[in-house]
């Protein structure tokens, strides 16, 4: 598909989904809206798919080893074929190459059809300066992918209402998207830096700033996303304060004329932060800029109950997406055979649906996770009485048994 300033689409038929899960149902979006290489360049007939692995630090490898089973399987039972290609990032390239992001990984990433992150980072790494830092070869590589769409969906699985912090009349039925600008504002802005006032004081300084191209490439993928949802989206900005905000703002209002069957409303962060907790099920589909996106979805990720259960997918207008949990590294449970490896495992399963159009494939990593969950089969994290705990790789070969048998699930 040519990419365009417009983002041409390329929305095809959703198959649905288990009642219970629903962030890639017909009711959520299912993101052919920005093609990624495979999805776009391949025919229906091509079953074989290169892709690149990035374990990461801490906890990355355990769940990442899991998530590449479950897609060897799941793909072998749909006649698909993958070449995996394992590369360094973060805190373990660091070790190894003297950079976060090796030159050889990015031209990997970018030659194959699809990237599955574990996680970065670690306590060993916090005192290195900050362009070695293994989050400086996250930034580097969603730099280089052209990767500007995040999506993080945060669903209350029913199996798992009363693990939230929430009460379950608040949280029960929450299934939200939100889209983050990934690329742009105040991570990379310039000026950036370190220097001194006219006081001679030390000062810090970073620039948030986005061109009406990045905004307005933004909105339109969240629009169709809250076309394909339920018609709803909230922009939220600090558009009292901050003119990027402003500029946001307008851009937002503007490009809404193309979409009356959207209903646009829009919230500045500190009340969106507020309202998150208070009431989710207001929200359907969240559009924010990068920085409010970054804290924002982490925050929705806790009302599930575990951050440990939720995938996101990255994307651009050409080239592969970049699929990983959106939980952190977790140094202090790595090698402890503790990790929840559900995130992963769904982000494998974005990885299907988002980056190579493989639905049933998708579908059956998908509903293997809700199977082993109304099978009663906890990690730490989401542990509770009358279910079993199991550990990182038990939890993996539950999943796999789900996977081979094909069991629908119910809730």
């Amino acid at each position: 598909m040519a990419a365009s300033s417009s983002l041409q689409l390329n929305v095809r038929a959703l198959r649905p989904l288990s009642e219970t899960y629903r962030f890639l149902s017909t009711r959520s979006f299912r993101p052919s809206v920005v093609r990624c290489s495979a999805a776009a360049a391949s025919s229906p007939s091509k079953r074989s798919y290169s892709i690149t692995l990035l374990p990461g630090d801490g906890i990355g490898p355990e769940v990442t080893a899991i998530a590449k089973n479950v897609l060897v399987l799941a793909g072998s039972l749909e006649g698909i074929k993958f070449d995996f290609r394992e590369m360094l990032l973060g805190g373990a390239a660091l070790d190894e190459t003297g950079v976060p992001l090796p030159d050889e990984t990015l031209a990997v990433a970018k030659q194959s059809d699809a990237i599955l992150l574990g996680a970065i980072g670690g306590y060993k790494w916090d005192k290195f300066e900050k362009h070695l830092k293994p989050e400086t070869g996250l930034l580097q590589i969603r730099e280089g992918l052209k990767v500007f769409a995040n999506l993080r969906p945060a669903i209350v699985f029913p199996q798992l209402v009363d693990a939230s912090a929430l009460k379950r009349e608040i949280v029960e039925g929450v299934d939200l998207m939100v889209v983050r600008e990934l690329t742009g504002g105040i991570y990379f802005g310039k000026p950036r830096g370190f220097g001194s006032d006219e006081n001679g004081e030390e000062t810090g300084f970073n620039t948030e700033i986005y061109a009406a191209y990045e905004v307005d490439r933004i909105a339109r993928f969240a629009f169709e996303i809250a076309r394909k949802r339920r018609g709803k989206l909230c922009s939220v900005d600090k558009a009292n304060v901050l003119e990027a905000s402003m500029f946001w703002r307008k851009r937002v209002q503007t490009m809404a004329l193309e979409y009356p069957d959207v209903e646009l409303s829009h919230m500045y962060v500190d009340n969106a932060s507020m309202q998150l907790v208070r009431y989710p099920k207001q929200f359907d589909t969240i559009l924010t800029n990068n920085i409010f996106g970054d804290i924002l979805s982490d925050e929705a990720s806790m009302i599930t109950g575990s951050i440990g259960m939720l995938p996101s997918a990255s994307l651009g207008d050409s080239g592969p997406g970049l699929f990983e949990p959106i939980h952190g590294s977790a140094p202090d449970i790595a090698g402890q055979d503790k990790a929840n490896p559900c995130a992963t495992v769904l982000s494998a399963a974005m990885l299907l649906k988002y980056g190579l159009g493989e639905d049933d494939a998708a579908e059956r990593i998908e509903n293997a996770v809700l199977d082993t969950l109304n099978r009663g089969f906890r990690t730490a994290d989401i542990h509770s009485d009358g279910t079993k705990l199991v550990g990182c790789k038990q939890m993996g070969e539950e999943i796999m048994k789900s996977v081979e048998s094909q069991v629908p699930a119910a809730v």
